[in-house]
């Protein structure tokens, strides 16, 4: 007969917290295999996806992990691991950005193969879905041979557009295809966006740390940054922000609301509906990158701070390089208020994005492929967090805080005092590691004793020795200190 559970909570948490005293009490031990989904289901009498949810619950909270073709094991406990990397505030003052000189030659050696990529902002080649997506051209090649005779003007190709209306609206916006514009890649909806809203000179708000891109693009566009801290899972200052704009002309904002790089956090409902509140009350569009929002761990995707949005002040952007096609370069803008602006620059810019791309994306989404690759990409990113997470803990000095991210396949990583992240790339650089250090996401080139390091790719004995490397430098960097 099934254990009778309580009714006043949810009927997943009544079997998460079921799993999780089982756990504490050593019924199940660390490595051991939880019941399987069905076979809990009937124990409990409970639905399958109520089970799926208390189990992506348990995951997140740091006590099982998913193993492919395998099914739920018992981790080792968050306690177990280096803890949580410190909050950094950062000075409330207008920046010039200056990194894109330093930055070109970094990221000049993340695609060199002699290095392993433990800074790269991709996911492993083997991880993505490209002999699916092959077969798609083949079929597109004989039924549309004529694919690439012509523009797809902007807003670009409808079938994708159409494609990208309908899953967005899986959860909780309501957009038109009217509404979308087709970019190349996430830099480019990025740009488009913030020459949209800002011109030459304009204040730019950014959380810091965030992501090299935006500081790139801002740069460019000769704007400036004011840097509002960011805490490791709650968020930008929302405190700081106000008076940032209080105080100074600042004419956008720029936030990663989901699976933010390189932090890793998801901003909660009420936080992004505060955000809305505050910009919207001064005037300021926000720029939303939610190119990582697909990957968040659980079951269900969080929705971008958008559908707040009641005055078109948000501009949406995404991408698919990513989840699945860094190479398609295929992205997308929702510019609210700023839509047309949006597609007059796409235009003068590059004129159109690739015809074939665009067909072989919306075949895919439309197949209803996306979503299962992207529940197995989920498990795996999830998956590898933790293993890279324990080696860190293994290899690296004591005093390494290591980030606990809610989606995605990055880890920010806070190393001793005294452990210059810039040595530490060099030196890792000679031993063909290529890691990123944290100066390259912030214009004031802060967060020197930091490191972003990429989980994505599968766990062989090359990443173990690749983590192991890295550690014995920041042992040695430490004693020279």
């Amino acid at each position: 007969m099934a254990t009778q559970l309580v009714q006043e909570v949810p009927r997943y948490l009544q079997v998460a917290h079921l799993i999780e005293g089982q756990i504490s009490r050593g019924i199940l031990r660390v490595g051991e295999r939880v019941p399987s989904v069905r076979a809990l289901s009937q124990q409990q009498d409970v639905s399958i996806s109520t089970v799926l949810q208390a189990y992506f619950w348990l995951e997140n909270h740091g006590f099982i992990e998913a193993r492919p073709q395998s099914g739920f094991y018992v981790k080792v406990p968050f306690s177990d691991l280096a803890p949580e990397p410190s909050f950094v505030g950062a000075e409330n003052a207008p920046t010039q950005v200056g990194i894109a000189k330093i930055l070109h030659e970094i990221m000049s050696d993340s695609g060199d193969p002699k290095y392993f990529p433990l800074g790269a902002g991709g996911a492993g080649p083997e991880l993505y879905p490209t002999h699916k997506l092959n077969q798609i051209i083949s079929q597109i090649l004989r039924k549309c041979p004529h694919h690439s005779s012509g523009y797809d003007f902007p807003p670009g190709a409808e079938p994708l557009r159409r494609q990208i209306v309908r899953h967005t609206a899986k959860f909780g916006c309501e957009f038109s295809p009217a509404d979308i514009v087709i970019t190349s890649g996430g830099m480019e909806a990025l740009n488009l966006a913030l020459r949209a809203v800002a011109a030459p000179g304009d204040l730019v708000a950014i959380e810091s740390p965030t992501f090299f891109g935006v500081l790139q693009v801002i740069e460019s566009l000769g704007l400036r940054a004011i840097e509002i801290p960011a805490h490791p899972r709650t968020g930008m200052q929302l405190d700081q922000l106000e008076r940032a704009i209080r105080e100074h002309r600042v004419k956008a904002c720029v936030v990663m609301s989901n699976c933010h790089n390189p932090l890793g956090y998801v901003l909660t409902d009420e936080y992004k509906q505060d955000l809305i509140a505050l910009l919207t009350k001064s005037d300021v569009p926000l720029i939303e990158d939610d190119v990582y929002g697909d990957l968040v761990f659980g079951n269900k995707r969080p929705a971008p701070a958008k559908i707040y949005d009641r005055k078109g002040l948000v501009l949406l952007c995404s991408s698919f390089s990513k989840v699945m096609a860094p190479g398609y370069r295929i992205g997308w803008v929702h510019g609210g208020r700023y839509r047309n602006e949006v597609e007059q620059l796409k235009f003068i810019t590059t004129v159109a994005s690739s015809s074939l791309q665009q067909l072989v994306i919306a075949s895919f989404l439309e197949s209803g492929g996306y979503d299962r690759y992207v529940r197995r990409l989920r498990i795996s990113f999830a998956n590898q967090i933790q293993t890279v997470s324990r080696a860190i803990t293994k290899y690296f000095p004591e005093r390494t805080r290591v980030s606990r991210p809610q989606g995605g396949y990055l880890l920010w990583v806070e190393l001793p005092k005294g452990i210059s992240a810039m040595k530490l790339y060099e030196q890792a650089l000679a031993q063909h590691v290529f890691v990123l250090p944290g100066p390259m996401f912030s214009p004031s080139r802060g967060f020197k004793n930091y490191i972003r390091i990429n989980c994505s790719s599968p766990w062989s004995d090359k990443f173990d020795r690749a983590l192991l490397t890295v550690g014995r430098i920041c042992f040695q960097l430490a004693k020279n200190f």
